[in-house]
């Protein structure tokens, strides 16, 4: 019989990451020429079950199907500081003890953590849960860089969108990626995408206007593409080398130098986005860069894809 797949069902369900396992699993993909996966809907609680946004799911199996699973999906959860309950948790290790595949999407992965099998592991999810979950879990090396990670029949993913790329990476794994590839085609997305998730984390804000930091940070912003120093950025704000480093870092979490490295980060994205008569020589200088060579590395380190890679991204969405 072909490859069954659960789909976890819970009350409060997150309807988006739930919607992209049912669209990669239970479609009818006939015209790929391949003998499809079957799928079960497995409700850990007795339906109807309630989704975000008022939707109710009636879920036609319980955790007994997981017995017979090869993979077993689990589309978020619907509380980070709610532990699962034991009868799911008792599953999901059996599951793990008989080589199933289990994976995470987002928030899901606080499940997986709670059942036990993913000590030691490096995992990924949301990047808001990346804390939460090294707290709670410390025995777990939390990468919060990451869209997706394979490890020992265990895959977590980053949030929401991230989900189908670790789908569609499962349906490369059985299938391979011609059929992977037509399945991206179908859903109009990447079959592949760069970077990380780290690309799309916000920039640090200032969480208080200490000691004229924040005015600092104004002054920066409109002048990223002048050399600064510690020592010019402490001028600029009038007070010494040490000083500025301590308050920068009470105010942002970051040291300066690291700051204005994402500020101008994010003004070169900017200007990839929008300015396409740039140059990427002329977003490099702009953004304070100062080469191409040193912007690539910067977007390299950060998990983003090159420059001519990214606007490539942007200017063919849609």
């Amino acid at each position: 019989m072909s490859h069954l797949v659960a789909i976890l069902a819970y009350d409060r369900l997150c309807t988006f990451e739930f919607g992209c396992a049912v669209e990669v699993f239970a479609l009818n993909r006939s015209e790929l020429g391949v003998e499809w996966y079957r799928h079960v809907i497995c409700g850990i609680e007795p339906s109807p079950l309630w989704a975000m946004g008022g939707i109710q799911v009636q879920a036609s199996y319980g955790l007994e199907v997981l017995l017979d699973a090869d993979t077993i999906v689990i589309p978020g959860w619907r509380d980070a500081n709610e532990v699962p309950p034991q009868n799911l948790l008792d599953a999901l290790r059996a599951a793990h003890l008989r080589g199933v595949r289990i994976c995470s999407i987002c928030s899901g992965v606080f499940v997986l953590a709670h059942a036990g099998i993913l000590t030691s592991k490096r995992v990924t999810t949301h990047w808001r849960y990346a804390e939460a979950l090294a707290a709670q879990f410390p025995d777990l090396i939390v990468d919060a860089s990451a869209l997706y990670i394979d490890q020992d029949s265990v895959i977590t993913s980053a949030g929401s969108a991230a989900g189908l790329d670790m789908l569609l990476h499962i349906v490369r794994q059985d299938y391979g990626a011609k059929v992977s590839n037509q399945v991206a085609q179908r859903l109009v997305m990447s079959p592949h995408r760069d970077g990380g998730q780290a690309q799309f984390i916000p920039r640090p804000m200032p969480v208080s206007k200490i000691n004229g930091i924040a005015k600092l940070m104004d002054w920066l912003q409109e002048n990223l593409a002048l050399p600064h120093t510690i020592e010019s950025m402490a001028r600029q704000a009038h007070i010494s080398s040490r000083t500025l480093q301590r308050q920068f870092k009470d105010s942002t979490g970051l040291t300066p130098i690291e700051w204005l490295i994402q500020e101008r980060i994010a003004f070169a994205k900017e200007l990839l986005e929008s300015k396409a008569q740039l140059t990427i020589d002329q977003v490099a200088e702009l953004a304070g860069f100062g080469s191409t060579e040193s912007l690539r590395r910067h977007f390299r380190i950060h998990g983003i894809p090159t420059p001519t890679r990214y606007r490539y991204q942007f200017r063919h969405v849609g």
